[in-house]
């Protein structure tokens, strides 16, 4: 099974399943244990609400890693880079872990900016946007100053900031303006988003959960640390007062006797990490034509299931509003798209991507399993709305993707594919509309070229 990567927002994971069987004891209640009080079906409902909290727990333990790591210091990444794991090159990007208290506040600064995509992305400890902040959902404050503040809080806030009250203390930022041609003046914007701190905030600790990849994911640990978990607030899950309650109840259990600790462990093993794994590939995303959809990100209205899975395979991801991610990994046919071939996207005149976003659109080639640009003279790596296509002479769009250019084909619609090894397409849609939000609109499928 070829599996795909996911770089939904600034962390990129390769979703792998080495050492789970994706269709052992898929239903959960095949694992008998020895209670009339806790059931497998709630060991596995409870072990994947946790495992989401401490998922986002494990990206801030690897954040505060970083060289000259700080809270409430905004890190501005360096834009246009390719040499990481499938780079978003048409943004200048921005991160930060923001924390709080009831005598404190971050003032964000945002420049104006104007016909350019940008958003401030707010997330909760839990992988939950709490805002976005831009002209599309604060029309009337655009840019300024905005000030993110605990609701009790007594922080002198000034007047000309909005307030931005969270429910919890620490949150992380991510934010993105778009490169477009002028890179030099979007870094420029970038370096202008500012945060300064009022008061002197007490900073909570990070949860000293033992560290785990998504190779070996942790078992026990999630219910030994459950109230440390869920000392951070779920304000938006829906109905989290009973799902919380259960997780209280399974770990009580779970941590009482040797015996129930080998029992849950075992439903962990063989039931709650496989269902798991087996909603992160197949039912978290859609597929049509050959592409994976994300349509469902950022905002999960009560479904843990899908918020740990995107908490699984890449951290940070942002509401649909904002953007949808489409993956091929696969020809119109499903053959797996190879080094040394020749496709074609034909986009229709009336589908095109730029018809279907209110902001921008852009598709990257990169290698697998490396998941890394490829080379080439003409050192492009992807294209996007500022591209100069030629388009047919019918208002369609055809992208060629090879390792050889074609002199039958537009240069400027081509974008070079490796001559060997296999390879993904990622194709970003900025503040789609809503037919794409709703998966009525999927790019056309990659057909290959018959030679």
């Amino acid at each position: 099974m070829t599996l795909p990567i996911f770089c939904i927002g600034i962390t990129c994971v390769v979703l792998s399943v080495t050492g789970y069987s994706l269709h052992s004891n898929l239903n959960a209640t095949a694992v008998p244990i020895d209670s009339t009080e806790v059931t497998a079906h709630e060991i596995v409902e409870s072990y994947v609400y946790l495992l989401g909290r401490a998922l986002a727990v494990r990206q801030e333990q690897i954040d505060l890693r970083a060289p000259q790591f700080e809270y409430n210091v905004i890190k501005y990444n360096e834009a246009g880079k390719a040499d990481f794991v499938n780079p978003n090159l048409d943004v200048a990007y921005m991160e930060a872990w923001f924390a709080i208290d009831e005598n404190s506040a971050i003032i964000i600064e945002i420049p104006p900016i104007k016909n350019r995509y940008y958003t401030v992305q707010l997330m909760d400890g839990w992988g939950e946007v709490l805002y976005n902040l831009n002209e599309r959902n604060f029309p009337a404050h655009p840019y300024g100053k905005y000030a993110l503040t605990l609701e009790n809080t007594t922080a002198a806030i000034p007047s000309d900031a909005i307030k931005i009250p969270l429910p919890e203390r620490k949150i992380k930022m991510l934010a993105r303006v778009e490169l477009q041609k002028t890179t030099q003046e979007a870094v420029k914007l970038q370096k202008q988003f500012k945060a300064v701190v009022i008061g002197n905030p007490v900073i909570e600790p990070v949860v000293e959960f033992s560290f785990f990849t998504n190779k070996q994911l942790p078992d026990l640990a999630v219910f030994e640390f459950a109230k440390e978990l869920m000392k951070t607030p779920d304000s938006k899950m829906q109905k989290k007062d009973s799902i919380r309650a259960m997780c209280n109840k399974v770990a009580a259990y779970a941590l009482a006797t040797e015996t129930n600790k080998e029992e849950v462990r075992k439903i962990i093993r063989e039931s709650a990490i496989p269902q798991l794994l087996n909603y992160a590939i197949n039912k978290a995303g859609t597929v049509k034509n050959n592409w994976l959809g994300v349509l469902i990100g950022g905002e999960y209205h009560g479904n843990y299931w899908t918020r740990t899975s995107a908490n699984y395979v890449g951290i940070w991801a942002n509401s649909t509003a904002e953007v949808i991610y489409f993956i091929a990994s696969k020809d119109a046919t499903g053959d797996t798209l190879k080094g040394g071939q020749e496709y074609v996207i034909n986009f229709e005149k009336d589908k095109l991507p730029g018809l279907n976003v209110n902001g921008f659109w852009s598709v990257i080639l990169v290698d697998f399993p490396n998941y890394r640009v490829v080379d080439n003279t003409l050192k492009r790596y992807n294209l996007n709305n500022f591209s100069p296509f030629k388009y047919e002479r019918d208002s369609t769009l055809k992208i060629y993707i090879a390792p050889v250019y074609h002199s039958g084909w537009p240069k400027e619609n081509w974008l070079p594919s490796p001559q060997n090894g296999k390879f993904n397409l990622t194709l970003r849609m900025y503040v789609p509309k809503a037919n794409v939000r709703t998966g009525d609109w999927f790019p056309a499928p990659v057909e290959k070229i018959k030679k």
